[in-house]
């Protein structure tokens, strides 16, 4: 079907539980374009940043994506930042969504087609002592994955104890011994670490064979990043808390990290993020978008993964069940390649309104007990 005048005209947001919020891009015709523009804790603050990138977007042909995107990023004069750019991200997935359905095909073939037949996703494993991280990473594995993502509680001191790397290091080597050589073991030490303890830690946990180190200090540290990737054989990572191809582009050029992990639903959308990839790609970085977020966002990332050759791991928090009307599929840690138009996905209305609140979700807050200070959650 040939689309003619096709127009926005209004922009609809669900808020639904745990933390998500979805964008429904109405159009004069007979598609909506599906989107996740949210920030973790700031969903009012983003819901409203929506509202007013809509009063630019009512009328105009959603097919004009890069134009849109340019429009919206630069047309206010401040620009950037997590709220704004967050709340452009989700609109800029279901411009995608409407092109692809309206040429009925995958946001993939618009973006070179695919590179690859299946896209490798992990899961994440806590616990609240080793027993109980254990337990869980056997049945993630048990459920077919081959690639989890742990970490280590807040708060943590600048400069910790002896003791304290010695429970981090028992920590890590109990859940090697659960799974393996032939599991992958990544870690995200979160900002919470101080490049120092970062350096010492991942000494000690070097012979255990990371997969990746997240966040192994705070965004905006280069510095930090580039001594701690030269003092170790352990790939580092970071991306999330980090916006646009400008935001990442120091972090290329110094390649102070080996894995890149711009967010789509933060760092500018998926188009963005595919030239952040094509940036990273010419330093021989790889990617792994970061996504602990809803079905849209997860469907957005795996059209990226599709058509990048450098996207070495997906993040996931959900496959879409009680919420998509046909959820994701993952067999032996693999999803295979979406073939339906656009994103791919379809909301279940029913489930995902049973499902909706008023949005008010706040990251924790962390006090370090010892001395009454705030401390990196």
């Amino acid at each position: 079907m040939a689309y003619k005048d096709l127009k926005i005209t209004r922009l609809e947001l669900l808020m639904v539980k745990p933390r998500f919020m979805f964008l429904k891009m109405h159009t004069n015709q007979d598609i909506v374009g599906y989107g996740e523009p949210i920030l973790e804790g700031q969903t009012h603050a983003v819901a409203g940043a929506v509202r007013a990138m809509e009063n630019y977007l009512l009328g105009k042909d959603p097919r004009q994506i890069e134009h849109h995107w340019q429009a919206l990023y630069k047309g206010s004069f401040y620009r950037g930042g997590p709220i704004l750019t967050s709340a452009l991200s989700g609109i800029e997935q279901a411009l995608w969504d409407i092109l692809g359905k309206s040429l009925g095909v995958p946001v993939y073939q618009l973006l070179g087609g695919a590179v690859r037949d299946r896209i490798r996703i992990y899961a994440h494993a806590h616990g609240a002592d080793k027993e109980q991280l254990c337990k869980r990473a056997r049945e993630l594995v048990d459920m077919g994955f081959n690639l989890l993502k742990t970490g280590f509680e807040a708060p943590v001191a600048f400069v910790e104890n002896q003791q304290f790397l010695r429970n981090c290091v028992e920590r890590f080597a109990a859940l090697r011994e659960e799974v393996g050589p032939e599991v992958d073991l990544a870690l995200d030490f979160h900002g919470r670490f101080s490049p120092t303890m970062s350096k010492r830690l991942i000494k000690e946990l070097e012979p255990l064979y990371p997969y990746f180190v997240e966040e192994p200090c705070l965004p905006g540290n280069t510095a930090a990043l580039v001594e701690l990737k030269n003092s170790t054989t352990v790939p580092l990572a970071t991306g999330e808390r980090i916006f646009t191809k400008w935001g990442f582009r120091d972090l290329i050029e110094q390649r102070a990290v080996d894995i890149l992990q711009p967010d789509l639903c933060h760092a500018g959308g998926i188009m963005e993020v595919k030239k952040i990839s094509a940036m990273a790609e010419a330093s021989d970085l790889a990617v792994a978008p970061h996504n602990p977020l809803g079905p849209i966002s997860l469907a957005a990332c795996l059209q990226l993964d599709a058509c990048t050759l450098n996207a070495v791991a997906q993040e996931q928090v959900t496959l879409g069940d009680g919420y998509l009307v046909k959820p994701f599929e993952m067999q032996n840690s693999y999803i295979e390649l979406p073939t339906e138009p656009g994103l791919g996905i379809e909301l279940d209305e029913e489930k995902v309104r049973a499902l909706e609140y008023d949005g008010n979700w706040e990251t924790p807050r962390v006090i370090d007990q010892r001395d009454g200070s705030v401390a990196e959650w």
